[in-house]
């Protein structure tokens, strides 16, 4: 087997066994969330997303919970609606 395929079966079972994890790091975080880790940092900073500082220094993030945090302001799609008038995420009605 070359290098190459070698790094892609890695990544996809790294990948695997991240998806099991119920805790991540913040390196693992940012993987997961696909977000860089000065961005992640911010939004810890902020309390924007949810996270732990158990000894005041490593951040976690606790998987479900940053789930939910990614999934949070759902967009609905015309079809999913069942509305024929399209809507902002605020509810204003677009022309």
């Amino acid at each position: 087997m070359n290098i190459l395929k070698l790094d892609e079966r890695l990544e996809r079972i790294e990948s695997l066994l991240l998806a099991n994890k119920k805790v991540l790091t913040l390196e693992e975080a940012c993987d997961y969330a696909g977000i860089s880790r000065s961005y992640l940092y911010k939004l810890t900073s902020t309390g924007t997303i949810p996270h732990s500082k158990p000894n005041g220094k490593l951040i976690y993030f606790e998987r479900e919970e940053l789930e939910q945090w990614l999934l949070q302001n759902k967009m609905f799609s015309e079809v999913d609606s069942g509305e024929s008038t399209k809507y902002h995420s605020k509810g204003s009605r677009i022309s």
